[in-house]
């Protein structure tokens, strides 16, 4: 570098602007229906089975299991069966499925559970349900695999495959 170089200013660069490309306005609008419909189905479900004063919140917990179990077969389908329309995962996925499984009330269920003097309760449903959401949607996604791998080498004239007339597999001739 020159001396000349050094007194040179240097051009300024403009950090480019954050904006959301026009392209993902259908996204955003298939998220927001898709957590409008996930939100109703949520609150019509608390409606029908509320939650006893100082008891297990089950009706949280069970929306937010099957919610995880559900997410489990869903993704595991759009992304290694078939090819869903690009937004049918915003839509379902993170729309119904991220509005109807709920973190918030399961946290303040927690805290109220806590704060009204249910420690172990509160304790309970603080370790409880993380760890059964996990567990479904764990075996949830290994079971969706484990059947679309049966379908698959059953489609595909696979060695054992049921149906295919093939006997290696061990099955019944």
């Amino acid at each position: 570098m020159t001396a000349r170089d050094a007194r040179t200013p240097r051009p300024r660069t403009r950090t480019p602007r954050r904006t959301v490309p026009r392209s993902q306005g259908p996204v955003v609008a298939a998220v927001a229906l898709g957590g409008g419909l996930g939100a109703a189905l949520r609150y019509a479900v608390s409606l029908r089975w509320p939650a006893q004063a100082g008891g297990f919140p089950w009706t949280t917990f069970w929306v937010n299991v099957a919610g995880c179990a559900v997410i489990g077969v869903f993704l595991v389908a759009v992304t290694e069966a078939w090819a869903a329309h690009r937004l049918v995962r915003p839509f379902f996925g993170t729309g119904v499925l991220g509005a109807f499984t709920t973190f918030s009330a399961y946290a303040v269920d927690v805290q109220q559970l806590i704060d009204t003097g249910h420690l172990r309760t509160g304790l309970a449903c603080l370790a409880a349900t993380p760890l059964a959401a996990l567990a479904a949607v764990s075996l949830a996604a290994a079971g969706t695999r484990r059947v679309l791998g049966r379908r698959s080498a059953a489609r595909d004239g696979a060695p054992g495959a049921p149906g295919r007339g093939d006997t290696r597999g061990g099955g019944p001739a």
